[in-house]
């Protein structure tokens, strides 16, 4: 019976000794996949920032080079006021005080409040002058415009190149 009762520790011994190096094998097996699925994303990860750097620097040089091209232009509008609107022609309309709460009022995106009867007198500027801050608010809503539209473009332009660089993983 003793050695029965040996036997029978030792094939537990051994088995219990099978059964550690298996866990501790599966383990290591399942720690060496979970690291190559990290290494994988870190790559993924890092194909993607690189295709969206590329987006970026695309997206920001035709953004500056149009900003220029506005800029430039609406300058050029400006400059040329008096030729399109000559002293004779600003001597002939009178800007009411009105006209200059109105125009205050829309480029402030606020309510003017009620009409007043001092309203209609003579505000003192110059329809060449408004003229000119027409201009200069047109051109920075062009910038603006121009902003929303590349901000827009690249973000598109990421997520695709996002979408691509996860593809090619």
């Amino acid at each position: 019976m003793t050695r029965f009762i040996a036997a029978l520790v030792a094939s537990l011994a051994v088995l219990g000794w099978v059964y550690v190096a298996g866990y501790a094998s599966g383990k290591s097996s399942e720690q060496g996949k979970a690291k190559d699925a990290e290494i994988k994303q870190l790559r993924e990860a890092f194909a993607q920032g690189q295709a969206v750097g590329q987006v970026r620097d695309v997206v920001v040089t035709e953004y500056v080079d149009r900003e220029r091209v506005i800029y430039k232009t609406g300058k050029t509008i400006t400059k040329e006021v008096p030729v399109y609107v000559t002293p004779a022609a600003d001597a002939a309309c009178t800007l009411t005080r009105g006209f200059v709460r109105l125009h205050d009022a829309a480029a402030a995106n606020v309510l003017p409040g009620p009409a007043e009867p001092a309203d209609a007198g003579p505000a003192g500027i110059a329809l060449s002058t408004a003229t000119e801050v027409v201009s200069d608010n047109y051109t920075a809503c062009h910038a603006n415009r121009n902003q929303l539209v590349k901000l827009q473009k690249w973000l598109r332009e990421a997520k695709q190149a996002t979408l691509e660089a996860s593809a090619h993983e």
